[in-house]
């Protein structure tokens, strides 16, 4: 009998080609837990960051105008809660969620809705600090303008707000990078029920740990390729607003 020479074991895909092989055949047949798994963290995602666009720049804007006594703390404190740890948001809006706590009747604890409650905490304060700076940026060149017209603090960050309309796209865009990064609180709040609440972030946690690399490969690539296509709309708006409007 001849000796096997070991040649076929030199042409054995590798671990690591495999896993990549798998990865981008999920992601070419478009694979069911992916897509339900992308869709369910777009759809929380998109929906915090209108609940803190909503609540964020009308209250940036109004910080920004307004003059008031303790201004400076409110806007010292704003900036600070631009940094509040994720897990200690989940922490408390478990708490408040739970069946002890005051909004238990809800049963609202691990589901999406409690998904977005954690987001749109965290992209509130984001929204705002981000909106004050702009505003106030815009108000150095039309504040004396505005103020001439007699117009109250809310109607000069109404007439500010529309006028920077197109720089808060910054905001609406840093906002959104948080809320769809994030898994600290909604593994907290949410859980991480498979089909249920497993988002895209929560999920590369478990399947990295599982061992299951390309189902976290292939959730990570749509990750960034969500993140990338954003700022390329943001960049292309930027670009057609300075274009038309010099």
């Amino acid at each position: 009998m001849r000796a096997k020479c070991g040649c076929d074991d030199l042409f054995e895909p590798s671990p690591l080609s495999q896993t990549l092989q798998e990865t981008f055949s999920r992601l070419w047949t478009l694979d069911r837990d992916v897509l339900a798994i992308a869709w369910l963290s777009l759809r929380v995602s998109v929906t915090a960051v209108g609940i803190g666009l909503v609540l964020g720049i009308p209250l940036g804007a109004l910080i920004a105008v307004a003059r008031f006594p303790g201004r400076g703390a409110v806007v010292g404190l704003l900036n600070t809660f631009m940094g509040l740890p994720p897990v200690i948001v989940g922490l408390i809006l478990y708490l408040a969620l739970s069946r002890s706590g005051p909004f238990g009747t809800f049963g609202l604890l691990f589901t999406p809705a409690a998904m977005v409650a954690a987001q749109a905490v965290l992209a509130t304060p984001l929204v705002a600090a981000l909106t004050r700076q702009v505003i106030a940026d815009a108000e150095a060149h039309l504040g004396e303008q505005l103020r001439s017209l007699h117009l109250s603090a809310p109607q000069r960050a109404g007439v500010l707000i529309y006028d920077a309309r197109f720089s808060l796209v910054t905001a609406a865009l840093a906002a959104f990078g948080r809320a769809i990064s994030e898994i600290g609180a909604v593994l907290v709040v949410g859980g991480n029920i498979d089909g249920h609440t497993r988002t895209m972030t929560t999920a590369i946690s478990l399947e990295t740990q599982k061992g299951d690399l390309s189902l976290a490969l292939a959730l990570g690539l749509v990750l960034m390729s969500l993140v990338l296509a954003v700022n390329a709309a943001a960049a292309l708006l930027r670009g057609h607003v300075a274009r038309a409007y010099g």
